[in-house]
């Protein structure tokens, strides 16, 4: 018998049971459900609402139920449609009818919207531990081959010289970022929803602050219809995750080109690589192309919940029970793919010849030679313009800018001296653009040093 059939005449048709339960995905609430009811019963106690006797043996029933979940002997039931009902007939059974007045002063309303939060308040902190792991790991990387020089990029051509340790912290910056999204985002998590009942709160003398104080919440929703139908805690996670999935897959991008023979960059270990069935010689850098694809699946979830909550009128409907699904498999493929992430950048090295031989070619010194003349009071515009011409002969006479003689130098400008060759030297391009922020080794070991003290 269903624990709302008082004012049914009539069983529930066996399809609509199966497509009206939600158990075949929110059992992964049933610890967060348990912890919720345990603060509930206590409360219930503290404010005479059920004896203290009732309210110890339906703890204990709680407890006893926790343990088989966590056992993996807790049977879930269809029919029972949502972890809710599933854990109060496992109560009920368990500690006979006192098990029936857990449900005093609340309703699966507030219930969902606590459990929600109970389980994306914990699952916040475990990713946002996976991004601080992450970054540690491109820093050491940064660290351990910021004598690496090569080629920066725009529109996927080489633009200006770098060290490689610049284009790492340049993703560590994004996943810091990311890191302060989901810090930020946990504080609209971590508002207790509980006391709301359906959507107009109880008539019963609760005390929410205590059950806030119980499980750990900053503070306590101050409206009961907003409290049941809110999800924008969780859009705004989806979305700080899509971000979050969105540098993954921008890095895994880079690392999929850098990993072909075309630019033979970097080594990804053979531990995060495949082959092919067909052809011997292939190592396929399947992780990376991975995590891009599961980008998609992130964005989708994001877009899924809100195309559910865009037509909704207050308070709670039960297309809300559409925002589990998305939300679990978020969080599950944000944590596999920053996990992975990071044990392949930990396992992955750089071709620092290559990568250097990179710099020879494309001029990317070109801007340091325009800088070279503004120096010797050239404007800009004009340097600019002289520069072009030079790279265009360069161009046409198969040389790049070192190799100009100083007769070639002076057919473009008179004030060209030998101290052109030492200004325009990759390494010295680099390291003269110390400005904060930028490529310079001093700049980049303050930049490491400081991201190190503040992940510690």
């Amino acid at each position: 018998m269903k624990l709302w059939s008082g004012r049914f005449q009539e069983d529930t048709d066996k399809l609509v049971e199966e497509f009206n339960a939600s158990i075949g995905f929110d059992y992964k609430l049933a610890k967060y459900d348990i912890q919720g009811s345990m603060a509930h019963a206590k409360m219930l106690a503290k404010c005479d609402i059920i004896s203290k006797e009732d309210s110890e043996t339906i703890i204990d029933g709680l407890k006893e139920i926790l343990k088989e979940v966590e056992e993996g002997k807790f049977e879930f039931s269809v029919e029972l449609e949502d972890i809710h009902m599933n854990i109060e007939k496992r109560l009920t059974d368990k500690v006979g009818p006192v098990g029936g007045k857990l449900h005093t002063a609340r309703s699966r309303n507030d219930q969902v919207a606590l459990d929600i939060r109970l389980y994306l308040r914990e699952q916040i902190e475990e990713i946002k531990e996976l991004i601080k792991q992450l970054q540690s790991v491109l820093l050491e990387l940064a660290e351990d081959n910021i004598d690496i020089l090569m080629p920066s990029y725009t529109h996927l051509q080489r633009a200006q010289p770098i060290r490689l340790a610049h284009h790492l912290i340049a993703y560590q910056q994004k996943f810091k970022r990311d890191y302060d999204r989901l810090t930020d985002c946990y504080k609209r998590v971590n508002i207790l929803p509980l006391g709301s009942g359906a959507l107009a709160g109880t008539k019963f003398p609760i005390d929410r602050e205590f059950v806030a104080k119980e499980l750990g919440f900053d503070g306590v929703s101050q409206n009961s219809m907003d409290a049941v139908s809110d999800r924008d805690f969780a859009i705004e996670f989806l979305s700080a995750g899509a971000t979050l999935m969105m540098h993954l897959s921008r890095f895994s991008e880079e690392l999929i080109i850098w990993s072909s023979s075309e630019f033979d960059f970097v080594n990804i270990s053979d531990a995060f690589c495949t082959g092919s069935s067909i052809m011997p010689q292939k190592k396929n850098p399947d992780i990376p192309e991975l995590i891009r694809g599961k980008s998609g699946r992130v964005y989708g979830n994001l877009m899924q919940l809100l195309v559910t909550m865009k037509g909704l009128t207050l308070a709670y409907n039960k297309d809300m029970q559409e925002d589990k699904e998305g939300l679990f498999d978020t969080v599950d493929t944000l944590k596999v793919s920053l996990e992975i992430f990071a044990r392949m950048m930990a396992n992955t090295t750089f071709n620092a010849h290559k990568m250097k031989e990179s710099t020879e070619g494309g001029f990317v010194n070109a801007t340091d030679v325009a800088d070279y003349l503004v120096d010797k009071d050239i404007p800009f515009r004009e340097a600019h313009e002289v520069v072009g011409k030079a790279v265009f002969y360069c161009i046409q006479n198969g040389k790049n800018l070192l190799e100009l003689t100083m007769e070639e130098w002076k057919e473009f400008s008179s004030v060209f001296e030998e101290d052109i060759y030492h200004t325009i030297a990759i390494e010295t391009c680099v390291d003269a653009r110390d400005t904060i922020g930028g490529p310079a080794r001093k700049e980049i070991e303050r930049v490491i040093a400081q991201e190190k003290k503040e992940l510690s």
